[in-house]
């Protein structure tokens, strides 16, 4: 009987030193920081690189964020080298059958597209669908041009080239303004068409929303599509472009706003492009994180996928939306933002649920 009481002691002991190191190294890895890496469009980029750094200094979780355009994000996502993507163009159901898995949506702010121009002096410039689609078609070459003119009377109009700025990379900014075009110009629509990447008939390239806004702000009597905050921030001129009313509409917070007021899909996948209310300025849209659906590939942990989830949670927060404005963006309106939270409560850890 001593025996067995000895040996039954050293199995207790034994067992409570095991789940003591197990607690330790529980606790270990649920206090330890996780470090998040994406990439992606250069359209949001002002707006993540606060937000990640608010979300940083709050929870200790590092997040790195390379601007390389909503092509590379999707590239990266699909060669998962990344946590998660970021792109302004989403993917539509024959590229989300060419991913190597179930990838899901999540808005997470509204932005313009804003037309650009280099003009000193000239403020307030008023461009209409067809003067839209013969500057950027190469039709019409010069700034003094009748056809402007006539619509911008009051306007002192210079006798320079047109010179038409875009951009050279794959990019969702990209595709919002040539889904654009393709609404309210066919002839557009018939030889260019929308996309991330497209074969111009004039103008010259520049890289990222960085790259276009310096080659305009440098060139006078350039024209060209950009991120409205790479415009705001380097005070350089933006016209007037005419929505589905006839109407021309300035690129600010309420106006972006406006053009999400319709329905949005349960998988937000929707161009907010030439909306039909009639506050709305019609270049506008969302820009989504891109992620996978089941989180344990690649021999993540269940603490790196948690961390994903989290952060993306909170980045659709009151919390997180409340800064969108300070850098020129809108915020996710109510519907999308509760949908985004649902699609999130979907991905998984293998059958294990992330979020609650």
């Amino acid at each position: 009987m001593k025996n067995l009481a000895i040996i039954i002691l050293a199995i207790f002991v034994l067992s409570a030193c095991s789940n003591s190191g197990k607690n330790a190294k529980e606790k270990s890895a649920s206090s330890s920081k996780v470090t998040l890496t994406a990439a992606g469009a250069t359209f949001p980029m002002p707006y993540y690189n606060m937000v990640f750094k608010a979300y940083t200094s709050e929870t200790g979780t590092l997040l790195t964020y390379g601007g390389i355009g909503s092509g590379g994000g999707i590239r990266s996502l699909t060669d998962k080298v990344v946590d998660f993507g970021a792109t302004d163009a989403y993917l539509n159901d024959e590229k989300l059958a060419e991913m190597p898995a179930d990838v899901v949506h999540i808005p997470t702010v509204l932005g313009a597209v804003v037309i650009a121009y280099n003009l000193p002096g000239v403020e307030g410039l008023k461009l209409s669908n067809e003067l839209l689609e013969k500057i950027f078609m190469g039709e019409i070459t010069k700034w003094n041009d009748s056809q402007i003119a006539a619509n911008n009377s009051g306007l002192s109009l210079p006798d320079k080239d047109i010179a038409v700025i875009h951009r050279s990379d794959g990019s969702g900014t990209t595709y919002i303004f040539s889904d654009y075009m393709s609404k309210i110009s066919s002839k557009w629509a018939d030889e260019v068409g929308k996309g991330k990447a497209l074969q111009w008939p004039t103008g010259m390239g520049a890289k990222g929303n960085p790259g276009v806004a310096g080659t305009i702000k440098q060139t006078e009597g350039a024209i060209g599509y950009i991120g409205s905050e790479y415009a705001f921030a380097q005070k350089i001129q933006t016209a007037l472009v005419q929505n589905s009313s006839g109407n021309y509409i300035e690129p600010s917070i309420a106006s972006v706003s406006a053009a999400a007021k319709g329905e949005i899909p349960a998988d937000t996948r929707v161009m907010l492009t030439n909306s039909d209310d009639p506050e709305a300025y019609p270049i506008s849209g969302f820009t989504w994180i891109i992620l996978y659906k089941d989180q344990n590939y690649n021999g993540r942990s269940k603490e790196q996928a948690m961390g994903t989830v989290q952060f993306l949670d909170w980045l659709v927060s009151a919390e997180a939306q409340g800064q969108a404005e300070k850098v020129h963006y809108a915020p996710l309106p109510d519907a999308a933002a509760t949908k985004a939270k649902a699609i999130l409560r979907s991905v998984k850890y293998g059958n294990e649920a992330l979020l609650n």
